[in-house]
């Protein structure tokens, strides 16, 4: 198998522009039941969309774990090959678990065809979507991460040539001399985005004493399309998986009372710890917030689970005990998928205020149900936050005229 991730050459800046064609792969295992497999996939396959890949067909098996050479089991990786022998259109297949270098190089040997797993999917479009030099370098930096370990997997095939005098000494030669270099590269990495983060770090203190509100969530459950709406700004919004990756900060002004507002990065489950490592310098807008505005996509037949998943992240940021107001997005849509046609407006009403303080109960934190979309309940929004950065202003500056 030959080296294809050229190393000291230019980063790949994601999958081709021309649309591929893929299937998925996912495991029912003791640690992941056969909903939250279905759940994961169908998340997986709008990675895939993103990054430019239409998904054709998914296989599922029942395995207690991972086969250590083809991660599913041999008669599975059979299937899949028949499968792929009689569909040529399909160049490759994404696993929605981590591989190893050593299972790449045998299941690509067997399949040929480009194999893929979740972290690199989701690199690719972090690499894709890197606007600024921070979000770039810290792309570079998740990507180093993730290669190293995997390095002697993708050398196997200098390692099976035992036969030949002087075979196997290059082999290792090799190997060794790209760690160094990836080893290098991440140092180089770390030092450049160490200086980044200084200016970023003189950058906020410039600021001032403004009180800071900032918008997280899972991706895609409508963060941008709020901040466009609060701040009046045009930030990039769209209906795919990290449409934002740099964060954003907007000065926003409510009846004369001025606050940032910032847009951060969207979390998702089984996030790569290259990524959280290399982005927490990013984070640093949430870490150093005052107020947090969790948005979550009710119509998402998930949404509970994405929840927890950003408070999981959010706890790993010493940022969960931060004031926080629940934005339960796309009201309408939940309307559209969940309730009959024939029930009364008094009736969804009272509906969603049960739901409403359910959740309140549930999560601890106040909530409001809103449509950024239609611009529902945005005015209450407005008053809410309002209120909040009012409080933070008065306890901070005692003594000062109440108009800021």
């Amino acid at each position: 198998m030959a080296n294809e991730w050229n190393l000291g050459e230019k980063a790949k800046t994601g999958l081709k522009k021309e649309l591929e064609y893929a299937v998925t792969v996912g495991l029912v295992t003791h640690n992941q039941t056969s909903a939250q497999v279905k759940e994961y996939l169908n998340e997986l396959e709008f990675l895939a969309l993103t990054a430019g890949a239409k998904t054709v067909k998914r296989f599922v098996q029942r395995l207690k774990h991972p086969d250590v050479r083809y991660f599913v089991g041999k008669g599975k990786m059979e299937e899949i090959k028949e499968y792929i022998d009689q569909n040529e259109q399909i160049n490759m297949v994404i696993f929605d678990d981590d591989l190893s270098g050593k299972q790449v190089g045998i299941l690509e040997e067997h399949l040929k065809v480009k194999i893929i797993d979740r972290t690199s999917l989701i690199l690719d479009i972090f690499a894709s979507r890197a606007q600024t030099a921070q979000a770039r370098t810290q792309v570079e930096l998740a990507q180093m991460l993730y290669l190293l370990p995997r390095l002697r997997g993708l050398w196997t095939h200098l390692e099976r040539q035992r036969g030949g005098i002087g075979m196997r000494g290059p082999g290792e030669k090799e190997i060794e001399t790209d760690r160094r270099i990836v080893r290098d590269k991440i140092s180089l990495l770390k030092k450049k985005l160490e200086k980044i983060d200084q200016q970023n770090r003189t950058r906020r203190k410039q600021r001032g004493k403004m009180i800071r509100v900032a918008l997280v969530g899972y991706t895609n459950v409508g963060k941008s399309t709020l901040m466009n709406l609060l701040s009046k700004s045009e930030v990039f919004a769209e209906d795919k998986l990290f449409a934002t990756l740099d964060t954003t900060v907007r000065k926003v002004v409510m009846e004369t009372t001025p606050f940032l507002l910032s847009d951060t990065v969207g979390f998702i489950r089984k996030l790569p710890t290259h990524l959280v490592e290399s982005f927490k310098s990013t984070l640093d807008e949430v870490r150093e917030s005052d107020i947090l505005l969790h948005v979550v996509d009710m119509a998402h037949p998930q949404y509970e689970d994405q929840v927890r998943t950003v408070n999981k992240t959010l706890a790993d940021l010493d940022a969960q005990d931060k004031p926080t107001l629940m934005v339960f997005n796309k009201v309408d849509l939940y309307r559209e998928r969940y309730f009959d046609e024939l029930l009364e407006e008094e009736v969804k009403t009272d509906i969603l205020s049960e739901l409403q303080s359910n959740l309140k109960n549930e999560f601890e934190h106040d909530n409001i149900f809103i449509s950024a979309l239609q611009k529902e309940n945005i005015d209450d929004l407005r008053t809410r936050i309002l209120n909040m950065v009012k409080v933070f202003y008065e306890a901070r500056y005692p003594y000062q005229p109440k108009s800021w």
